[in-house]
Order: structure tokens, then C-alpha cells, then sequence
């Protein structure tokens, strides 16, 4: 999709812009259903590289300590409760620029993937660049998707991380693609960009062959010792405005209503998912940041009437189309 028609998109009246989303989201899904993803830190702290929104660079004096990667038992036990909360998807991230084959934490890993996957839910991992070998190793481990979010637009990407490049990103979500994973990518807004670098972003995430399977949209946690701690908070309207572009742009992907929940009322979400969010990160914490909880998010769906969405492999075919 080009950028005009992006913002064509974007600028429509707001109430007609969500109820346009609104339609393009029943005529692809059922209304009444939210993916409900369980993330965890497997490996927390000490990454090299300089992302200014990351608590977790070892540049930036945050109070968030180097750990080291969680044992397999360990990941298992956080699983098995998400599964029993009513996680169908369960994400694990570690603080690393990339993954290296052979190397012993990497097998780790993709044995921790493969006891993972017996539970019967989806399993994301997002590890930072991947090669094409390493890609396949997860797709063959288990991995049903890997998480590698864009952030912003190619213009404005240099001014959040100068230790990677966009097409670096760009190259890691060929190489999962090339390997049969489906790709989760969306970004991040509060991070000082315009309209414009989000609507770039999208035109980006638009272009992709396929289309990504799911789209997070984060709001920034100004983490307190990083360079961006300072950035105010995003408006809500400009947030809803935001996913409701992305439901039309691509009506076929979950949009992720990421981080940033907990500064959302319950008002402002259920707009969110009026506008087309449906999926959530569901938990107390998310990587190094918080998380509404999750008899919070409970009552929240009870109150929406709102429920679980299955897992995609029990999906109907027209739903993931």
C-alpha cells in the first residue's frame, strides 16, 4: 500500500475511521474474540546494542542486571500456568543482538522451543538477527512465529539504534519467512516520531510478502536511565487512530494492543478494540516493563463480553486467510 493511501486512511474523520476499521475487522473475524499471548523474558539484560527505549542495553544505567538464560524447568513452569490463565500463545525473548549456530545457549534454547511446543499453544521467540540456517533450526524446533518488530520508519529508525540497521531488521523477517515462520512486526510510537515516520512504518509492514501474520502496536515505557526516559506519554486518540489504520491496511493480521496497557483506561481499550485490536499481551509484566494483570484483564473481557481467542491451528481457515 502506498504512503498516500495510508494517510488518505488515516486523516478520515475519526469516527468514521473506526467504523470503516470496525467493518473490515467483523467482515475478517469474529467479533467477540481477543488472542490472548503470555511473554517472558528468558534471557534479561546485558544486550549490546544501544535501542534508546531498552532498559535492558548494557550502554544505559537502568538497574536492570545482566541474568542469565533460563533454564528449560524454569521456562516450562511459566508456560504451563500461562496455558492454565488461558494463554494460547507463549512468547520468549531474550536481550541478545542475534543468535549464533552452534553455539551452546542457541541449543539451549531450541530444546526449551521444542518442550515449549508440546503444550499444544503457539510458540514466538524473538532473539534479535537471525541467519537463514538459524531460522530453519527454529522453524524445525517448533516455532510457529518469531517476533522482529520494525520500531519506526526507515528515516527516523537511525535515530533510536545506530548497532543495527533497518535493513538488518528487514533481513532477519526474510530469513524467518524463507524458513516457513510466520513474521509478528509491528512498532513502536512515543519514540519522538511523526505521523508520517508511523504511516511509513505501515507502508513497510503493508509490503511484506506474505503479510505479517501479527501486527504489535507499542506505546513507549519511558524506562528511567534510558536516552528517551523524558518522552511524554502518546495520546490515546492518536494510538486508536493508529490501529485502526492498521486494521484496514491489513485486515487480515492481528493487530497487538502492546505496550503501554497499563497507562490505558478500560474505556480507551475497549476503543482500541472497537477500532480492531485482537490480541493483547496477558500477564503481570512484559519483558522488563508492566502489565495489567491478569485478573484485570479478566474483568475487563467480562465487562466487553470478550473471549479467548483459540489457537490458530483450531482456527477456521477464513480466519488466518
Amino acid at each position: 500500500m502506498l504512503l498516500t493511501q495510508l494517510r488518505e486512511i488515516y486523516d478520515t474523520p475519526f469516527f468514521d475511521l473506526i467504523s470503516r476499521a470496525r467493518a473490515a475487522y467483523l467482515e475478517h473475524w469474529s467479533g467477540n474474540e481477543v488472542q490472548l499471548c503470555t511473554l517472558l523474558s528468558i534471557k534479561t539484560g546485558g544486550c549490546s546494542e544501544d535501542c534508546g527505549y531498552c532498559a535492558q542495553s548494557s550502554r544505559y544505567h537502568t538497574g536492570v542486571k545482566a541474568e542469565r538464560l533460563m533454564e528449560t524447568d524454569a521456562v516450562m513452569e511459566v508456560a504451563r500456568r500461562a496455558k492454565e490463565n488461558g494463554s494460547t500463545r507463549f512468547c520468549m525473548g531474550a536481550a541478545w543482538k542475534g543468535v549464533r549456530e552452534g553455539d551452546a545457549k542457541f541449543e539451549q534454547v531450541l530444546g526449551t522451543i521444542r518442550e515449549v511446543s508440546k503444550l499444544g499453544m503457539e510458540v514466538c521467540v524473538t532473539l534479535g538477527q537471525l541467519s537463514p540456517g538459524a531460522a530453519r533450526q527454529l522453524k524445525d524446533a517448533g516455532v510457529t512465529a518469531y517476533n522482529h518488530n520494525i520500531d519506526t520508519s526507515p528515516e527516523f529508525y537511525p535515530e533510536i539504534v545506530t548497532t543495527h540497521t533497518f535493513q538488518d531488521r528487514l533481513n532477519t523477517i526474510a530469513a524467518v519467512q524463507q524458513a516457513g515462520m510466520d513474521v509478528c512486526c509491528g512498532g513502536i510510537i512515543g519514540l519522538g516520531e511523526t505521523v508520517e515516520d508511523r504511516l511509513k512504518m505501515l507502508e513497510v509492514l503493508t509490503n511484506f510478502d506474505p503479510a505479517p501474520e501479527s501486527v504489535p502496536i507499542n506505546c513507549l515505557m519511558s524506562m528511567p536511565g534510558t536516552p528517551l526516559e523524558a518522552q511524554p506519554a502518546v495520546e490515546v486518540f492518536e494510538l486508536v487512530r493508529l490501529i485502526a489504520t492498521t486494521r484496514l491496511a491489513l485486515p487480515h493480521s492481528k493487530v497487538r494492543l502492546s505496550a503501554g496497557r497499563t497507562r490505558l483506561s478500560k474505556e480507551a481499550q475497549a476503543l482500541c478494540f472497537f477500532a480492531g485490536a485482537n490480541s493483547i499481551f496477558y500477564g503481570d509484566k512484559l519483558l522488563t516493563a508492566g502489565n495489567p494483570g491478569v485478573e484485570a484483564d479478566r474483568a475487563l473481557f467480562a465487562e466487553l463480553d470478550l473471549q479467548p481467542q483459540a489457537p490458530r491451528c483450531a482456527e477456521m481457515p477464513e480466519a488466518v486467510a
